[in-house]
């Protein structure tokens, strides 16, 4: 290789590596001040992040966990309640920060060249800190529970990107959509009711019938939470931790959602850069 071509690639990757340093730059930029933003001028600042799933909590445990005795069922519920709720609650907030995110910063999207996947990637981010904070409370009932941490906990972390990858995908295709048609927030509001009140957050999974589990398990969310409790819960009874593999007796049924968040990725990825030259004139 001649020191001209040495040369030339390194002059490249030089580049690609500059690149990719204005893009964590900004992403860390955007990411930060929406957090920031968001708890502005309030007495309370970051504790209403805690407030929110802590209510919703306390009223589904009251009507669920006391008046229709699903609390009897274990003596998890309470915890097993709680993740379902933080879990759903970052990815409702995620998804409907990143649909808006484009047409909220339209400004920055007419005047400045940057990749504008930027925008809803930093709005998902902007979610993720929330749901950091609410981990506190996750980790305040552990502690009650008396429930000792194991080696076990690290398949936590996989979990919890393979959470965000589907997360950032569909607020990446709601934010494209979003740009065309502002009546998909509507939708949306309407879709996520449907996702919460189909997914065995307020009721254990072994409630449903064998055929119902196997279709739930086609939603990430599903699997994700299960496999978080399965982890965390492990002195919780089995019908209470069913996983995928549970539901369709085979190891290979884990990549049912897998590959349902992968596809889901793929397609917002395609979708988002076909539309992308058009953001600043349509928003």
């Amino acid at each position: 290789m001649s020191a001209a071509t040495a040369g030339g690639r390194r002059l490249r990757l030089e580049g690609v590596r500059d690149q990719l340093l204005f893009q964590l730059r900004v992403l860390h930029v955007v990411a930060s001040a929406e957090f920031k933003l968001k708890y502005a001028g309030s007495a309370l600042g970051y504790v209403w992040s805690l407030v929110k799933p802590l209510t919703l909590f306390t009223m589904l445990y009251l009507v669920f966990g006391r008046l229709f005795k699903l609390g009897s069922i274990s003596h998890y519920y309470p915890l097993s309640l709680l993740l379902g709720i933080v879990l759903i609650t970052f990815f409702n907030d995620a998804t409907n920060l990143g649909m808006s995110s484009l047409v909220a910063r339209e400004s920055l999207l007419r005047k400045l060249s940057f990749p504008r996947m930027v925008v809803p990637t930093a709005a998902t981010l902007t979610a993720a800190m929330t749901f950091g904070v609410n981990l506190i409370a996750i980790v305040g009932f552990i502690a009650w529970n008396h429930i000792v941490p194991n080696a076990n906990w690290f398949l936590l972390l996989p979990l919890l990107l393979e959470l965000y990858l589907f997360t950032l995908a569909v607020a990446l295709i709601l934010s494209t959509v979003f740009v065309r048609v502002r009546d998909v927030g509507q939708i949306w509001e309407l879709v996520l009711q449907v996702i919460f009140y189909a997914s065995p957050i307020i009721y254990p999974i072994g409630y449903l019938p064998t055929w119902a589990r196997k279709i739930v398990f086609f939603n990430p969310l599903t699997q994700i939470l299960q496999d978080v409790r399965s982890v965390v819960l492990s002195a919780d009874l089995k019908p209470n931790r069913i996983t995928v593999t549970d539901a369709f007796h085979t190891s290979a049924a884990r990549m049912i959602p897998i590959g349902v968040v992968l596809l889901f990725m793929l397609g917002a990825v395609v979708l988002f850069r076909r539309e992308e030259p058009y953001f600043a004139e349509r928003v």
